[in-house]
């Protein structure tokens, strides 16, 4: 039991929900009745008992090129009749696709925030606020975002570093580090590599038929990726390091995933295979996996979060605002979700079951009728048919959304946490560094 429990705070999913949350990714129009009250699940009588006063985002970025190009990992194991997708400019930046998509969550946003009535205090210097890590995808997404969510208002984009590199809010490093730290996070990190649920060599081996390994230059000294052991390292002001096998076919699986958003054509994404969206899900499990066990350990969450669980913590208590979207990367999603000790979620129509690309954690500040703060906390996401499809987002065809519970709080009748205990929650996060 208790070793559940760890792989519940690192945020690990069941394989249940893993295998069987991509069966139906179709999402129903809302009746016209209903298009203009409540597009997440919530009793009818909700936006009589409560208001909005104010909505906090944290932000993955959206569609990237692959972290690595030509000449790298992924020519070398891949069969040498095989092209990969031809993208446009360097690795690791937002794509064209990826700038519209984030366009049309904006639009949703602006949509939503409407039907609110908190779009009106933008006259407030103060009410919104823009905040994305330096890296290209970071600021190109939230520039994105903001122009459909505020057009034709410019809105300033934060970007307190260099262009291009990395903030130390959004930066996952470790910064506080001891030999006691590295023997507790080594010890959560193994409980979450050696699940035996897992079964990494099985999806290695999915990776190694679609790549078709065994027509590669690296082929037959490199046959599988279970070849290279995994082990992880930690280092002062840098971030959780990997080697081995793990991190190998990590490569392989975000770039594949990638390539199936941005390439229509299913088959040509799969290198001529026929893939089920399980297997794309399967697929996209180790990469995720990666991201489990480098940032979301208990010990590790905590100190690779923690600047940016101060940053939300200070923009939930900013009276004067009623708009913040930061923007970072899965792992600073997966880390703060961690550190706040989010319970296993499962998500619809999704092939990235932690982080779908362009996630956003929407925390939701509430006046209640009683007098009473409440707050909410929800995953929303693009559909992987509307990302493959490009689809414009609005209340006839909304995002998907995930109810985001934290271990140990209990909500309302309605759903809401009281939002002294969120803020508690944060606090308990940040004095855990």
């Amino acid at each position: 039991m208790k070793r559940y429990i760890i792989l519940a705070l690192a945020g690990v999913l069941p394989l249940l929900f893993l295998f069987s949350s991509c069966q139906s990714e179709e999402r129903v129009d809302l009746p016209e009745s209903q298009e203009h009250k409540e597009w997440l699940p919530r009793p009818e009588s909700f936006s009589e008992n409560y208001t909005l006063d104010q909505m906090v985002i944290l932000s993955r970025h959206n569609i990237r090129s692959p972290m690595v190009g030509k000449g790298s990992i992924l020519s070398r194991m891949t069969d040498s009749n095989y092209q990969w997708f031809l993208w446009e400019g360097a690795p690791s930046l937002l794509t064209p696709k990826g700038t519209r998509l984030e366009s049309n969550m904006g639009a949703f946003f602006r949509e939503w925030l409407e039907e609110k009535d908190i779009l009106d205090d933008y006259a407030n210097p103060y009410a919104f606020r823009f905040y994305a890590n330096a890296k290209q995808r970071c600021q190109y997404t939230a520039r994105s975002f903001a122009d459909a969510l505020l057009p034709g208002k410019n809105a300033n984009v934060e970007m307190n570093v260099q262009f291009d590199t990395m903030d130390p809010v959004f930066n996952p490093q470790i910064t506080k580090l001891s030999p006691e730290f590295e023997t507790q996070a080594q010890k959560e990190v193994q409980v979450i590599l050696n699940d035996p649920e897992i079964k990494l060599s099985e999806r290695f081996a999915l990776i190694e038929r679609v790549i078709n390994i065994t027509g590669s230059p690296a082929y037959p000294d490199t046959a599988s990726f279970s070849q290279f052991p995994t082990s992880v390292s930690f280092k002062l002001n840098a971030e959780p390091s990997m080697s081995g096998g793990l991190k190998m076919a990590c490569s392989f699986a975000d770039a594949l995933v990638l390539q199936y958003y941005e390439e229509p054509d299913e088959q040509k994404a799969a290198f001529g295979k026929t893939l089920t969206l399980y297997d794309w899900t399967n697929i996209s499990l180790i990469k995720e996996w990666y991201g489990d066990v480098l940032f979301t350990a208990p010990s590790v969450a905590v100190n690779v979060a923690h600047p940016l669980l101060i940053t939300i913590l200070s923009e939930i208590q900013n009276e004067k605002r009623i708009f913040s979207f930061l923007c970072g990367h899965d792992s600073n999603i997966g880390s703060v979700l961690a550190a706040l000790e989010a319970e296993p979620y499962e998500l619809d129509g999704a092939i990235e079951q932690r982080t779908p690309i362009g996630a956003k954690v929407v925390f939701e500040k509430f006046s209640g009728k009683d007098g009473q703060e409440y707050a909410d906390i929800w995953l929303v996401y693009a559909s992987v048919t509307q990302l493959r499809d490009e689809s414009a987002l609005s209340y006839k065809n909304p995002p998907m959304a995930k109810k985001i519970s934290l271990a140990g709080l209990k909500a309302n009748p309605d759903g809401l946490y009281l939002l002294s205990d969120v803020e508690e929650r944060l606090t308990k996060a940040i004095k855990a560094y």
